[in-house]
């Protein structure tokens, strides 16, 4: 089995490149996409470009009345549906809605997410962070197997973030069970196995001819900070005392259009056609960190282990197997 190293390939863009940029001159006519997220943010960035570039977009939301409003201007085939990553239920009827339609799937973005939020418990008592960015995907990724392996071609995008850096998978108390819950730690590892879940998946199924991918899309302000307060800003480092940004995030941070640029250049360069497994930020492959890696750059070892990654698959799939 083929895996991918963790470097650079020198890509032609960088971390000021947009997503108007990676797109430029690209036609994706015919070609269906799967967008979570893709009504706010650095998703909405990223639909506008793949709608102008002739693609159609389904967008999966909980809150199906705020997602249409988001894109009603937008031009182009989008299509927003019911769809809760935190109600298994509800990701399963999508999948299946889905797939009655016998369309392809050239490419599922799993972006949608949450972030340092206070302790809240879904599912079978498992924490909301990990539940909903690496459980929810997990099974919405599995549920339109067969979609994307009879599409030729097919892309798994899985947003991870430069918070893997702090934390592996805390292996023997995923749930926070025994250990107390810690909302950054939470955070992290639920990154953590977004990009584990990219490189199994890889692993899986790229025999079959899907490929995936994870995406640190970099600083960005967005609806994703919603649950951090300003003295978690401060502590951070984004924002000084007097609620200016700092010369740090100032210099760190990109525009929406930058941050949703590595989440399309995974789902659609050529230069990918023969790589996965990958966890990529500034629209290149990202480095594997060393001892000179800056706080937020380069991918940590923990999650380009292809042990961990089978690892994590076998348990997620034994937490689902209880629903």
């Amino acid at each position: 089995m083929k895996q991918t190293q963790q470097k650079p390939i020198g890509s032609g863009f960088n971390r000021e490149s947009t997503v108007d940029d990676i797109l430029k001159g690209v036609d994706l006519s015919g070609k269906n996409y799967i967008f979570t997220g893709g009504y706010s943010g650095i998703g909405l960035e990223g639909v506008k470009v793949l709608a102008k570039a002739g693609a159609r977009i389904i967008i999966p939301s909980r809150a199906v009345k705020k997602a249409e409003e988001a894109v009603r201007t937008l031009s182009g085939d989008i299509e927003v549906a019911q769809m809760d990553l935190g109600d298994l239920a509800s990701v399963r009827k999508f999948a299946q809605d889905y797939r009655d339609t016998g369309q392809k799937l050239h490419g599922l973005i799993n972006n949608a997410g949450v972030m340092a939020c206070p302790l809240k418990r879904i599912g079978k008592e498992w924490e909301l962070q990990f539940a909903t960015c690496h459980i929810g995907h997990f099974e919405l990724t599995k549920g339109l197997e067969t979609c994307l392996k009879n599409t030729e071609g097919a892309r798994v995008v899985a947003l991870s973030s430069a918070a893997h850096i702090i934390t592996d998978i805390h292996w023997d108390d995923i749930h926070f069970q025994t250990e107390d819950y810690g909302k950054w730690q939470a955070y992290g590892q639920a990154k953590s196995a977004n990009a584990l879940f990219a490189l199994g998946l890889d692993r899986k199924w790229q025999k079959d001819g899907v490929r995936a991918f994870s995406v640190h899309p970099g600083g960005i302000f967005t609806g994703l900070q919603r649950h951090m307060t300003f003295e978690d800003m401060v502590a951070l480092g984004w924002k000084n005392a007097d609620g200016t940004m700092s010369e740090e995030a100032e210099q760190l941070f990109k525009t929406p259009a930058q941050g949703g640029a590595t989440t399309l250049w995974c789902a659609t360069s050529p230069s990918l056609d023969e790589i996965g497994g990958v966890y990529c930020e500034d629209c290149d492959i990202a480095q594997a960190a060393d001892e000179n890696s800056q706080r937020y750059e380069h991918a940590r070892s923990w999650i380009y282990d292809p042990a961990r990654a089978d690892k994590l698959w076998d348990m997620t799939e034994d937490m689902l197997a209880e629903i």
